[in-house]
């Protein structure tokens, strides 16, 4: 494979989009210059369904569409797919990628692919950043059970490395102090589910998948004392033993001490305390 895997995220939400005559997406698969150094493997590698999590499991499931990818790190998620029903297969290559949109509702680009490679009964589409294959997804014709074109297999690389003009109101992406983007994995932080009405809490995610440190604003208290260690503080003295991590998202720099017990958040108006939370949080 062309880069390292680590862990999955499942990513959902897709706002609606105009397709053309035949139901696929508009500007689904253009035109143009393929990857400077297009995936030159093979298209029908075995995969399987991630068990664990781990980066091997994840690399097995995510076949050709893994190693097709050219990332500056670790690949952010990869699988296959549970195939797709009779309704379900496309006439063609690129109604088969439009296939994937409507069956996985991923939040990733819908449009702007490039056919990076063909095989028999198979064909890669591509992604592409400055070049280089972000994300990446193989389809395949007259699977067993499965007529007509469908999605085998997916990748994509972390949110960070696809283009600003589509993060943007998707994910808070995170800079270090000379603007650089960092990787989702690094730290991250997004506003609370609106369906558990915590649309108030800021959560804040530092580290990868299992070793996790969260942190959580939440000026109305909305979360509880069960799930926090301490309560949000809007206003407070930075401690003397703080450091600035340069970690920076609009006017938010997240300082830290050594103990990480509590994150730091100073802003335009003066300084927050986020406190940790007891456990990952998650809206059920």
């Amino acid at each position: 494979m062309r880069r390292g895997i680590v862990a999955a995220v499942a990513l959902v939400g897709l706002a609606a989009v105009g397709c053309d005559d035949d139901g696929v997406r508009e500007d689904l698969v253009v035109t143009g210059t393929p990857p400077a150094t297009p995936y030159a493997g093979r298209l029908d590698l075995p995969f399987r369904e991630s068990a664990d999590g781990s980066a091997r499991e994840f690399e097995e499931s995510s076949g050709a569409a893994g190693r097709a990818l050219e990332c500056d790190g670790p690949i952010h998620s990869g699988g296959g797919g549970d195939g797709w029903a009779e309704r379900d297969g496309g006439s063609t290559p690129e109604e088969g990628l439009n296939a994937y949109f409507d069956m996985n509702q991923p939040e990733l680009p819908d449009h702007g692919y490039r056919v990076e490679r063909r095989a028999a009964g198979r064909v890669l589409f591509s992604y592409d950043v400055d070049g280089r294959t972000k994300v990446a997804v193989v389809v395949a014709k007259d699977q067993p059970h499965r007529p007509g074109w469908g999605p085998e297999t997916n990748a994509s690389c972390d949110p960070a490395e696809l283009p600003a003009s589509f993060t943007d109101n998707r994910f808070d992406i995170w800079t270090d102090r000379d603007g650089r983007r960092l990787p989702t994995t690094t730290v991250s932080s997004s506003t609370g589910p609106e369906h558990c009405d915590w649309e108030s809490v800021h959560f804040l995610a530092l580290g990868g998948r299992k070793d996790v440190r969260q942190y959580a604003r939440d000026p109305r208290g909305v979360l509880g004392s069960h799930l926090l260690t301490a309560a949000y503080k809007g206003d407070v003295r930075m401690p003397a033993g703080a450091h600035d991590t340069g970690y920076r998202f609009h006017d938010w720099a997240l300082w830290l001490t050594d103990d990480k017990a509590t994150a730091y958040v100073r802003t335009n108006h003066g300084v927050e305390a986020w406190p940790a939370t007891k456990e990952r949080v998650a809206c059920k």
